[in-house]
Parts: C-alpha cells; sequence; structure tokens
C-alpha cells in the first residue's frame, strides 16, 4: 500500500464528482476504510472551510474491486448556518459498492465529559503485532508497512466482567503528516476499518471464518493527530447468525477521547 497521502488523494472529474485511485494490494476486496476514507475526502471538498465533520455513518453494499478506481458522487444534502450534511456514493462499473452520509458542525460551546481510558501498557513496551500470530503479522507487515499496529495481549488486559469480548490497540502511522487537522480525520476514517472486526474472533480463535465490514459509524470527538500513538479500546457485544457487531473507542496518550465507532461485519464460518 502507498504512503497514506497517496490513498486519500483524490481527483476532481465534475462539479461534487470525483475519482479515488486504486492501488495494489494483496486483498480480494478493496479494504473498507479505503474506500470510506476516499468518500470522506470527496465530501471534504464540498463545505465551507468553518465547519468540520464530527460523524459519517457508512454502508459496504457490494465488495469493491482493488484494481479499479472508484468514482465518488457528492450530493449536497443540507447546507444550514451550524451543520451540512453530505451523501456520498462510491461506484465501480457503473454500481453502487459504498453509501456514506457525513455530517459537519462549526462547533459551539458546552458542557464535557467523557470516559476514563482504560490502564494499559504503553506502546513502547510492546512488541509490534503483539498478540497475534505469524501469518497475521506477516500480512500486516506487508499490507500495511507505513502502519505501527501493537496489540495488548490478553494478560496485560484489565478486563471488564460481562463483556464477550474485548481487545486493545495501540496504532500510529510511522511517518509525519501534514498538520491540517481535516487530513488527519481521513487518515483516522481509514484507520477505524482496521483490527476492529479482529474483537469478534478473539472468544473464537480456533473458528476459521470469513470477514467483512457490512456497515460503519464513526463520530469524530476531539482534535488529534493520526501520526501520534492512538489507543483504540474495541469489544464485540455480539455475533450470530453470520453477523458481529463490534465498537470501539480511541484515545490519544494523554487520555483524551477522540472518537467512537460502531460497526458491524460478516464472520461467517469459511465456506
Amino acid at each position: 500500500m502507498p504512503p497514506i497521502d497517496e490513498v486519500l488523494k483524490v481527483d476532481q472529474l465534475a462539479e461534487d464528482v470525483f475519482q479515488g485511485k486504486s492501488f495494489d494490494t494483496s486483498m480480494q476486496r478493496t479494504f473498507g476504510g479505503q474506500v470510506a476514507a476516499q468518500s470522506l475526502v470527496a465530501a471534504v471538498r464540498t463545505v465551507r472551510e468553518d465547519v468540520r465533520v464530527h460523524s459519517l455513518h457508512g454502508y459496504f453494499l457490494r465488495p469493491g474491486d482493488p484494481d479499479a478506481p472508484t468514482e465518488l458522487h457528492v450530493d449536497r444534502v443540507r447546507d444550514g448556518r451550524s451543520f451540512l450534511t453530505r451523501r456520498v456514493t462510491a461506484i465501480q462499473h457503473d454500481k453502487a459498492i459504498f453509501s456514506m452520509s457525513a455530517s459537519f458542525h462549526a462547533h459551539d460551546d458546552g458542557p464535557e465529559h467523557q470516559d476514563d481510558m482504560p490502564r494499559v501498557p504503553g506502546p513502547d513496551n510492546l512488541s509490534a503485532l503483539g498478540g497475534v500470530n505469524e501469518a497475521i503479522n506477516d500480512w500486516f507487515r506487508q499490507e500495511w508497512p507505513d502502519w505501527d499496529i501493537r496489540i495488548v495481549p490478553a494478560v496485560d488486559m484489565s478486563t471488564s466482567r460481562g463483556l464477550a469480548a474485548q481487545q486493545r490497540v495501540w496504532i500510529r502511522y510511522r511517518h509525519e503528516l501534514p498538520p491540517d487537522p481535516v487530513f488527519h480525520v481521513c487518515v483516522l476514517a481509514y484507520m477505524s476499518d482496521m483490527t476492529l472486526l479482529g474483537s469478534a474472533r478473539v472468544p473464537h480463535p480456533d473458528a476459521h471464518t470469513q470477514g467483512a465490514s457490512l456497515d460503519h459509524a464513526l463520530w469524530f470527538l476531539r482534535p488529534f493527530r493520526a501520526d501520534e500513538w492512538l489507543l483504540y479500546d474495541q469489544t464485540s457485544p455480539s455475533a450470530g447468525f453470520g453477523r458481529a457487531l463490534t465498537q470501539g473507542r480511541i484515545f490519544d496518550q494523554g487520555g483524551n477521547m477522540v472518537a467512537a465507532v460502531v460497526q458491524e461485519g460478516l464472520m461467517r464460518y469459511a465456506r
């Protein structure tokens, strides 16, 4: 996979129509985080500068062709004083593969609160990709060489009673990124699809399953940098009937909760 700034570079084809590039990959389908991030970049290109995206909700409709570019059609649903809404449809081979709504906010003042960040070993005390088998380690290194991913071993986690599946991952982009906060938001949209569905497999280490993202919701809560360590606190409250529900909270090293994620994914026995 090329540098993230290449992945997020979309070309404008017409008014409110953009194109995201394809890249060499070992995946059989386009990585969902890539389609979501490119769609978000396209939406950002159509809004005024005084607003920031605060949430997105997307559905993966068809498997993407990793060898084909993706057309991104933006619909300007609403342009209000405080809130703007955009709908993006990602198209390959004349068929929609992904649909996303994104909401933008001009930001207001209000009360603040947040959950505490879980206590875990810092990333410097963990080996890269610790906690997964060597075959998965090799795949991650091949597919995402510019990402530093460190899974917290189960023995080092303080788990919560009653939760079915838990996983915690330190993650950052290895190289310095531009200072533009909007760029970091788009990078996080890419990153948020990495490792999350794996939290649903924690209670089923010996099951041979197929997986894919089905829908994805993401809320951006506070400023952050994607090239600094972020803790992805992941849980899977339910799995069944070939689907798994997963959710995550993302914290910076200062303990600030910067984003929240909910995703349902395919998790069925391999055919």
